[in-house]
């Protein structure tokens, strides 16, 4: 069997959003064959929206990477045979092949037993490149994660049968996006939702010789099958666990695909792994690498500002961007990445003021609702003749400093000065 050509994407989420669009621009510009990029839908395909994803796939590719994207749509393996020969046939051309969001479990029932993996194959061997994200990317190792039916559904813990397509280029891997998830904020989400503990469980369940790679959200690990090299982008780490064994991959560095091989760890410990040198591009080497990872940084710092209410950081962070930009233009010879980084600066101040039109505008509105609410019991106390409970509201409100005068209009109410 010849040498694989082409290269594997396996990202942690973000797939369509700012901070993936210059690994996209740099994959699809690297490609040794056509360039013809592709968007299945399958793993939306349940989905009442399932056009929509397809149709926001199709203009980020137009407006941000300025690259053509069709839509291969095979939305379950139940399609008539037009369309699914349809959809084979696009796969069939593609030289960049974008899988994303939705469910794994479904990705895996529609897909398997159909030509579809075995295409992703032959097009990775001849030198295309397969971009599965995050859901899309729980399928491609030899076992998935079933996301939704254990952390909504509440189903035992347990792994279902993946595609397996990384194990014809020797990966006996698990891939478990959104490895660094917070969302859950009072409970522990990492590890795509299961947290720590319960996925150290599933963790159990897994057979000695298979290989955990765990993508932190918004990063890729570029997977270079012709190089034999694999490289982390995006503003996150790339995590591989085995028997207790862990190796954290740094962003920007690129590594000996060995690493991530069964029996190719060179009897060198996993944790003293170092980065593979000399191999970056004249690009990565320029200026340019290090203006993206402090933009990236800086958008980490914003969101953080604003998942903590710290106005002073998110205030910094739009301030320090600006003065990346800026110095950008003298540095950089490369236009192009001053206009995305000014699309994530120009996306960051929407995202502010979305977040302050959702606030209120000043203490008044802020109290309103349960005040209204604590007034109208009142009222109701005073109609029952429940005077001791209508006057032990009121009291309760003037020691929170807010004035009640009751008027032939109604009851009315301030804030004291």
């Amino acid at each position: 069997m010849a040498a694989a050509k082409g290269k594997i994407v396996l990202m942690g989420s973000g797939e369509l959003t700012a901070t993936m669009v210059e690994v996209h621009k740099n994959l699809l510009a690297g490609l040794a064959i056509e360039p013809n990029a592709v968007f299945l839908d399958t793993p939306a395909g349940f989905q009442l929206n399932v056009d929509q994803i397809s149709e926001k796939a199709v203009e980020y590719f137009r407006t941000r990477v300025n690259h053509s994207l069709t839509v291969a749509s095979f939305k379950s393996k139940d399609l008539g045979t037009y369309e699914t020969e349809a959809a084979l046939h696009a796969l069939r051309k593609a030289g960049y092949t974008l899988i994303g969001p939705g469910s794994p479990t479904y990705t895996l029932r529609q897909l398997k037993d159909t030509p579809v993996p075995e295409i992703f194959v032959q097009r990775v061997d001849a030198g295309g490149c397969l971009v599965a994200a995050s859901a899309a990317a729980l399928t491609v190792g030899r076992f998935s994660l079933p996301v939704y039916e254990i952390y909504k559904v509440g189903e035992d813990l347990h792994w279902a049968d993946g595609m397996d397509l990384l194990a014809h280029f020797g990966l006996n891997l698990v891939v478990v996006p959104h490895w660094n998830n917070a969302e859950g904020g009072s409970h522990d989400t990492s590890c795509c939702f299961m947290g720590k503990s319960r996925f150290a469980r599933l963790t159990d369940m897994l057979p000695g010789d298979v290989s955990i790679l765990g993508l932190d959200e918004h990063t890729a690990c570029i997977i270079d099958l012709e190089r034999q090299e694999f490289a982390v982008r995006g503003i996150g780490r790339v995590t591989w666990q085995r028997a207790g064994k862990e190796a954290v991959f740094e962003k920007g560095d690129r590594f000996a695909l060995g690493l991530l091989r069964e029996g190719r760890m060179n009897s060198e410990p996993v944790q003293s792994a170092r980065p593979v040198r000399g191999m970056a591009t004249a690009e990565e080497k320029r200026e340019g690498a290090s203006f993206w990872e402090q933009v990236h940084a800086v958008e980490a710092e914003f969101q953080r500002g604003l998942d903590h209410h710290k106005p002073q950081e998110v205030t910094g962070a739009l301030l320090e961007l600006d003065r990346i930009i800026w110095q950008g233009h003298e540095s950089l010879e490369n236009e192009e990445f001053i206009a995305q980084a000014r699309e994530i600066f120009r996306d960051q101040i929407v995202v502010l003021g979305t977040k302050l039109a959702s606030v209120p505008k000043n203490e008044t509105d802020c109290l309103m609702p349960v005040v209204d609410e604590l007034l109208e019991l009142r009222q109701r106390f005073r109609a029952n003749r429940q005077w001791a409970e209508a006057d032990a509201i009121r009291d309760s409100l003037e020691r929170s400093h807010i004035a009640i005068e009751d008027t032939a209009e109604g009851t009315r109410w301030q804030l004291k000065s």
